[in-house]
């Protein structure tokens, strides 16, 4: 049999094809009984809305929002490449994407950047920013205005987003604490833990993840605390600088979220680049070159044209009011190392 089309709803209900274009459409002037006998003939028939084709037919299109930190992170911009890609495949689908940038130190600005967005009709919003109080109550708002709201890369989730898109990062932790303890071998016994901000909640997660195996599985090495840096390089050289006077050598270091380029050059200032541990997140042309070049171990990594394809069909299966394919937009943590780098990036 072909796919159940609206004939034959019309004629499994015993009503007219525009009755039942009323009920698909929620217009009103039918019958909570009719209602009830369209909706049962469309669960009887498996019917699966075409909502494209519906859009296309109505004249129907939805505007979208994705908002991005303006850091100069390798990763964001391969991220807005992949989203960018995606929206252009979406036109087909009467979607209007925009893409924002935001200043990445100014949540006061992004609030504000949502609340014009809520005012202007936006059909649903997606976006990788930190869970502040005032981002929170902003997204709070949206979500209160029956906006749709997608959290991307870093979860959100006491901000009423809709959905999530990303990696679970507690396991990507959990994944680097094995591979740091098992790399370690004979090296010095101490791990050192970057990140660019801890307000991040993929951050926090992956390092809730990874003390989580180091002190199940690898009691005796010492993790210190995470060091922020919060984008800034000249950070990164003096915090690293006093944990060493501090502490003394590392065997390893676990860098949580962007950065790669600076740490670099400060393990090669420090005469350290190549003979530490190095674990870091997300695939980007520098990290392939850390990769191999060999002063990176491993990279724990997650599809970005994934995400920008998975961002876009939730935002429009939730402003058409469908089901998601859960199975379809579940993302795979991947495990890079010199020998499995792929061709291209």
């Amino acid at each position: 049999m072909g796919r159940p089309t609206v004939t034959d709803i019309a004629r499994e209900a015993g009503v007219s094809l525009a009755t039942v274009d009323r009920v698909l459409n929620a217009r009103p002037g039918v019958r909570d009984k009719t209602i009830a006998a369209v909706t049962d003939a469309v669960a009887r028939l498996g019917y699966v809305r075409d909502m494209a084709a519906a859009n296309l037919a109505r004249g129907r299109s939805l505007r979208v929002a994705i908002l991005l930190p303006d850091t100069e992170s390798q990763f964001l911009q391969t991220l807005q490449d992949a989203l960018q890609q995606a929206a252009t495949l979406a036109t087909s689908a009467r979607m209007q994407v925009e893409l924002l940038r935001f200043p990445a130190k100014d949540m006061h600005s992004l609030a504000m950047m949502l609340a014009d967005l809520a005012a202007g009709g936006i059909s649903g919003v997606a976006l990788m920013a930190p869970e502040t109080p005032v981002v929170r109550d902003a997204l709070r708002a949206l979500h209160a205005a029956g906006v749709p709201v997608v959290a991307m890369v870093s979860d959100l989730p006491n901000s009423g987003v809709t959905h999530f898109v990303g990696i679970d990062s507690h396991a990507a932790g959990r994944t680097a604490g094995v591979l740091m303890g098992r790399f370690l071998g004979g090296k010095t016994p101490r791990v050192m833990v970057i990140a660019q901000s801890m307000l991040l909640r993929d951050s926090i997660e992956r390092r809730r993840g990874f003390d989580a195996v180091m002190q199940r599985d690898f009691p005796g090495i010492e993790v210190g605390q995470t060091l922020e840096t919060h984008g800034a390089s000249e950070t990164l050289q003096q915090v690293m600088a006093v944990s060493l006077a501090a502490s003394g050598p590392v065997g390893g270091i676990y860098l949580l979220g962007s950065g790669h380029r600076a740490l670099a050059q400060v393990l090669s200032d420090l005469g350290l680049l190549g003979r530490v541990v190095t674990i870091g997140h997300e695939l980007t042309p520098h990290t392939i070159a850390a990769l191999e070049a060999g002063w990176m171990d491993a990279v724990i990594a997650q599809n970005v044209g994934h995400i920008a394809r998975s961002t876009l069909r939730v935002l429009q299966a939730k402003a058409d009011q469908q089901p998601i394919n859960e199975s379809q937009e579940r993302l795979r943590l991947e495990i890079i190392l010199r020998e499995n780098l792929p061709p291209s990036l």
